[in-house]
């Protein structure tokens, strides 16, 4: 689900980010208004960033190797990071630019109509690209709300898609005040200030979503919900008498590392203990339907005074 969700998010802001860009850029060369040419260029940069999406997302299902034995499956974090860095960093920086170079060299905006027209149309679309972000999330995020579902998921395309969407509606609002208020004043200089804040909103998106992804890069535990469930599966198999410590990692989005130390009887037979943990392995497995799991189960006599792990 996690996997399916977010490509139908990418995909369905692909198609809008691409009409939108284009009909942004024939109403800047009409219009020549700064905060249009920003838009233009943050529609461009978004369908930059839902291409690279799609790319690691195909990178990341490469089978492992004796070099990548665990697989490939960060390289989908890889290009979260990328998308947040270059192309929302660099379209925020061009916005900036842009706008400030208006603000001090101001200029009137022609066909002003065109630009109104072409900016509540692109409202509409990146609402419809919203929408199926929204609708994706909420399939996945449970009982989270949505600003702790961005902050918890291990998903790297539906954070971004959902905050690039917002980011986009914001925008718009940003450059149809812009391109009103030069219109009514006759100051070329009120649309240059919807470039800057164009641009500061992209770069504060960018510096989250860089944290974010870089989060997920370090190695991310599993959820806690996912932990739970893990633990569960373990210490449900006949013969465990308890987790003593585990550690899990997302090796990504949909795969996880799940290395435990449970504890055995002390009278178990190597058959026995052989025997019980590949139960255990299974019903971990069966526990986590949908995602990858990778265990590693070590046996161990309970003692209550060496609880911590220590290896």
């Amino acid at each position: 689900m996690s996997t399916e969700g977010g490509l139908k998010a990418v995909v369905a802001a692909l198609f809008a980010n691409l009409g939108i860009a284009l009909a942004k850029f024939v109403a800047f060369l009409l219009t020549q208004s700064s905060s249009m040419l920003a838009e233009a260029i943050h529609s461009l940069a978004d369908s930059g960033n839902q291409l690279l999406l799609l790319f690691g997302n195909k990178r990341s299902q490469r089978a492992s190797t004796a070099t990548h034995q665990f697989g490939f499956g960060r390289q989908r974090y890889i290009y979260g990071f990328i998308v947040a860095i270059v192309l929302f960093l660099v379209g925020g920086l061009f916005s900036l630019y842009e706008g400030l170079h208006k603000i001090q060299h101001p200029e009137p905006i022609h066909d002003a109509q065109i630009a109104f027209g072409v900016l509540i149309i692109a409202i509409l679309l990146e609402s419809f690209s919203l929408r199926t972000a929204l609708r994706e999330s909420n399939a996945a995020r449970g009982s989270r709300s949505l600003p702790r579902f961005i902050r918890d998921t291990r998903n790297p395309e539906l954070p971004v898609i959902l905050l690039e969407d917002t980011g986009a509606l914001i925008g718009l609002v940003f450059a149809l005040v812009g391109i009103t208020l030069a219109v009514v004043t006759g100051n070329g200089a009120f649309d240059g200030m919807g470039a800057v804040a164009v641009g500061t909103l992209l770069i504060v998106i960018a510096i989250f979503l860089a944290m974010e992804m870089v989060s997920m890069l370090t190695g991310e535990s599993a959820l806690p919900e996912e932990d739970a469930a893990m633990r569960t599966a373990i210490e449900a198999t006949p013969g465990v008498e308890r987790v003593i410590h585990m550690r899990t990692q997302h090796l990504g989005p949909d795969e996880i590392l799940c290395a435990a130390k449970i504890a055995v009887p002390a009278t178990a037979t190597g058959a026995e203990i052989a025997a019980l943990i590949d139960r255990a392995e299974d019903g971990l497995r069966s526990a986590m339907a949908g995602k990858k799991v990778v265990v590693y189960l070590e046996p161990a006599i309970y003692d209550p005074g060496h609880q911590a792990p220590t290896d």
